[in-house]
Formats: C-alpha cells, sequence, structure tokens
C-alpha cells in the first residue's frame, strides 16, 4: 500500500487534506507519487505543480515537500500545498 497525505495552507491554517491510496505494486515510486500527485491537484481543482530541484532534493531526503506559488503556472488562493508519503510498500 502506497499513501500520500496533501494539504493546502494558507496563513498557517490548514484549509483541507486528503489521502491518496494506490494499491499498484508493479508501479516505481516515481510513478507512485506522480499519479497520486495528479489526484491530488484534481481533487483540489488546481493545477499541477512544477517540480524544482528544491523540491526534489527535499523529498528524496525526507520524503514531503510543499510546492508554493513559484511551483505553479496558474496563480494559486493559498500559500502552498504540502505533500508527504505517510505508507509506502513493504516487501516483507
Amino acid at each position: 500500500m502506497f499513501r500520500m497525505w496533501a494539504k493546502v495552507f494558507k496563513q498557517n491554517h490548514m484549509l483541507k487534506d486528503t489521502v491518496i491510496c494506490n494499491d499498484d505494486s508493479e508501479m516505481t515510486r516515481t510513478k507512485k507519487v506522480l499519479k497520486a500527485l495528479e489526484e491530488i491537484c484534481y481533487e483540489f481543482d488546481i493545477g499541477s505543480p512544477i517540480w524544482l530541484e528544491c523540491n526534489i532534493a527535499e523529498f528524496k531526503k525526507i520524503s514531503r515537500t510543499r510546492f508554493r506559488a513559484d511551483n505553479f503556472i496558474e496563480g494559486i488562493d493559498f500559500d502552498y500545498l504540502e505533500i508527504q508519503v505517510i505508507e509506502e510498500d513493504s516487501f516483507f
């Protein structure tokens, strides 16, 4: 099971959140993350963010990152979108 938690914040208040689950063990971790992010953006009705080098490095290190206004082509009405992997597939 792969689960990702997404939260939208404005002025240090969480406006909304969701958890996306993926049971497809055939997909790579990267594909699971990108698919979950696509579902999150659809659910929150926002454009897909652009992964900057700082986002990639942070996500690789701690499985969490924040997308701010500079990550979006369209304007956003929140301060940032935070995504975090909360459960990864276990192979045991």
